[in-house]
């Protein structure tokens, strides 16, 4: 079980009864809401229920930098800047916990192969009772432009065999957040396997890698402020990044 509290730090309830804090509180299982004023006056709800953000990819050096692993990398992109460590193993995964903000989140990297994530983030969603609409799930969509990021609230599996395995394993719902990373689609007759465990060119890495960065933020900006205008601005932004006017 997680729960949050506002002040004076953030708190993170396991199981077990084990809470990251700097005193060792009392345990109690509660969702926190709270507003903050944005640069226009106008408030912004935050709500201090936990996050699960999980980035699809297959474990192992040998797919290490392929197209189908970019949501590992943000992942990774995401630990980096938000300080959250992925030291613990659980439900086939490798993942951490910490904070966005003052708001619980878990980060995740399902260890069971692409077309078996959802074995792993339907098991940590149950066991830290995180609801639908804040799970996060990260991965590649070749329907979008290589570096070219989307955020959406819900959607279907789009033919993506991870996403595809999370839905079956949340009993057949869909409503939860993506966050797709765009990788093209295969040049030619090239086979769509091949293609996606094949290696990003040196152009192609240096617009994933910016895309990368600005996934850490828009992360973090959804997980404070929810699919706001923001998220919307972000979305438009991204549409038309690389149209030259």
């Amino acid at each position: 079980m997680l729960c949050a509290v506002s002040a004076p730090t953030t708190c993170i309830t396991f199981p077990r009864n084990i809470c990251l804090s700097s005193k060792n509180l009392a345990t109690r299982r509660c969702n926190v809401s709270a507003s903050i004023p944005e640069p226009d006056g106008v408030a912004s709800k935050v709500e201090y229920t936990p996050w699960l953000i999980a980035g699809l990819g297959n474990p192992g050096n040998k797919y290490h930098g392929t197209r189908h692993n970019v949501g590992f990398e943000m992942i990774d992109r995401i630990s980096q800047e938000e300080g959250i460590v992925l030291n613990t193993i659980q439900s086939k995964t490798l993942f951490g916990i910490g904070c966005i903000g003052e708001v619980p989140v878990l980060l995740a990297k399902p260890q069971t192969y692409m077309n078996f994530s959802g074995e792993s983030v339907g098991s940590l969603a149950a066991y830290y009772q995180v609801p639908l609409r804040h799970i996060l799930l990260v991965y590649d969509e070749m329907s979008l432009p290589n570096g070219v990021l989307r955020l959406q609230p819900k959607g279907g599996h789009g033919y993506h065999n991870g996403v595809k395995s999370v839905i079956e394993h949340l009993d057949g719902r869909r409503q939860f957040p993506r966050f797709c990373v765009g990788i093209g689609n295969p040049p030619g007759t090239m086979d769509m396997k091949a293609y996606l465990l094949q290696k990003f060119s040196s152009v192609e890495r240096k617009q994933v890698d910016a895309a990368l960065e600005q996934g850490a933020e828009a992360a973090r900006t959804l997980i404070l402020n929810g699919f706001n205008s923001k998220v919307n601005r972000f979305n438009l932004g991204q549409k038309y990044k690389y149209h030259k006017v």
